[in-house]
């Protein structure tokens, strides 16, 4: 048996659903994003989970609460798996942002990877300590199935290191809503991706809320 990685993106936030930067916000979920996180526990509490490593931040805790409570299973707390901190542009939107650190934005959005928010952290450094986490989990497990449940950008950079893809790409090439699952099992010939962003767990009333 090989070693499978499911990695969950938290449920909505008020952040999400008005599309604006959160990342060193300890937000909660909504109510739409408590139902987000029930549905996956539904779905996915039969699954043989071997271990669950979570971000600190509140909206993924409460996110994997419903399933950690009902399989029994405590989850490992990891500051790797933390959002990307915005800095300055935390609680803005894009628009907002385009216009107050215009020429910041701009660098931003051509290369994430080198390039941070104003006075936040660069794509490179979050890869650097979230491929730790993912690092000791592979130590730690050789086979089994772990639930990693992070953050929009975490997750799609944790996925582009992985798969080979430039992380400064990750915000155009990987999808990563609100409450979906990407699964990457590591086979002989390395990582491989089984689904990107699944939300099939979610009835279609909350796949189709507004927001990101």
């Amino acid at each position: 048996m090989s070693l499978t990685l499911y990695f969950l993106r938290h449920g909505q936030t008020e952040c999400s659903r008005n599309n604006s930067f959160c990342g060193s916000i300890d937000s909660e979920l909504t109510l739409e994003g408590l139902e987000m996180a029930k549905g996956f526990a539904a779905a996915y509490s039969s699954t043989p989970w071997t271990a669950i490593f979570c971000s600190p931040m509140q909206r993924t805790v409460e996110t994997a609460k419903p399933l950690y409570q009902t399989i029994g299973m405590e989850p490992e707390l990891r500051d790797g798996l933390k959002e990307i901190n915005y800095g300055q542009w935390e609680g803005k939107t894009p628009e907002v942002i385009s216009r107050e650190y215009h020429d910041d934005y701009i660098r931003w959005s051509a290369d994430p990877a080198w390039n941070a928010p104003t006075g936040g952290e660069m794509a490179v450094t979050i890869a650097y300590r979230a491929m730790q986490v993912i690092e000791e989990i592979k130590q730690n497990y050789s086979s089994g199935n772990v639930l990693v449940v992070s953050h929009k950008a975490t997750i799609r950079i944790i996925l582009s290191n992985l798969l080979g893809i430039d992380v400064g790409r990750f915000r155009f090439r990987l999808g990563c809503p609100v409450g979906s699952v990407s699964i990457v099992e590591f086979t002989s010939h390395g990582p491989l991706l089984k689904a990107l962003a699944d939300r099939t767990h979610l009835d279609e009333r909350l796949r189709n809320l507004p927001g990101t």
